[in-house]
């Protein structure tokens, strides 16, 4: 099976993407109550929140109302919303779905150093609680490294953390600039291996040393969809997320990635990503670090330290 995400020159239009899965089945593992995804998105919809005109891909429409309905259906309590590059800096449309969640949800925002102080404390406000920084190629081109620096340092006294996208096989060359940003990093999915490499492959080797040398270093046991070769049931990626979850198990977290933009090899069904969780997180003490306690203590620490 190939890679399921769009070659950069493709069209920014939507046809080829498969829309999300329109009844996903209810899970057979049952979460912990209090759980959180903690890496979905809104999109859309666009007649109320256009998609940036440099987007390099455009999504369906993925409204609040529809990414909490599948929360309910899903057992989960809590979603963190992390904004993608189709809608660029302006973070409106993740606004709007926090403010509709009653506290139910928190935000991972994207910003340029053109943001204001009152800008980055509007979004505090709004339950901003970290920033993306994207270095996929095939989304953003090169990486403004320089800019990234000054966005950060203007963050680190906010208590946000910082999310970081790429893929494991740049991960050598991007390391050092990875380590020179301050406060909490949080790695997007698994930091992307080449499941076809295997478990005990050079590049998931230096990744699990980065995670051993700095502990303020999280990931996300997140997207088999997007990793596998062999397709559901994702027994190729399994082991990662095993170990990642059971060698790190205060810094781990996981999410849905709903609704799963860019997928075109298969739209995996939400209920059967819920029933990977026991798959990779074996014990109940596992699945509570991984769902609950290392989640809240990120996005809603002040409950934390109640």
């Amino acid at each position: 099976m190939t890679q399921p995400e769009r070659a950069p020159g493709d069209a920014v239009s939507a046809t080829a993407y498969l829309p999300y899965h329109p009844s996903p089945s209810a899970p057979t593992f049952a979460v912990p109550e209090g759980a959180v995804d903690a890496h979905c998105h809104v999109f859309g919809p666009s007649a109320r929140f256009p998609f940036a005109p440099e987007r390099k891909y455009t999504p369906v429409d993925a409204a609040s109302e529809t990414l909490f309905a599948l929360r309910d259906h899903l057992g989960f309590s809590r979603n963190v919303i992390v904004q993608a590059t189709c809608h660029g800096r302006d973070n409106s449309a993740m606004l709007d779905a926090i403010a509709r969640s009653d506290g139910a949800a928190r935000g991972v925002a994207v910003i340029g150093e053109e943001a204001s102080d009152d800008a980055l404390d509007a979004l505090h406000a709004g339950g901003v609680r970290g920033i993306r920084f994207n270095f996929l190629k095939r989304l953003v081109g090169n990486a403004p490294r320089d800019a990234y620096h000054r966005i950060a340092a203007r963050i680190a006294d906010r208590g946000w953390h910082i999310v970081v996208y790429f893929e494991m096989a740049e991960l050598e060359d991007l390391a050092p600039f990875l380590l020179s940003l301050p406060g909490t990093i949080v790695v997007d999915h698994m930091g992307r291996p080449d499941v076809s490499q295997g478990i005990d492959s050079a590049d998931f080797a230096g990744f699990l040393r980065l995670l051993d040398d700095n502990e303020r270093f999280w990931v996300k046991a997140t997207c088999p969809e997007r990793l596998t070769q062999a397709g559901p049931p994702y027994d190729d990626v399994i082991p990662y997320g095993r170990t990642l979850v059971s060698r790190f198990p205060d810094r781990v977290l996981w999410g849905t990635d709903w609704p799963h933009p860019n997928m075109r090899s298969h739209m995996p069904d939400d209920g059967a990503l819920v029933d990977v969780i026991p798959r990779i997180a074996p014990t109940e003490a596992l699945q509570r670090k991984l769902l609950i306690d290392n989640p809240m203590r990120l996005y809603w620490p002040e409950e934390v330290s109640r």
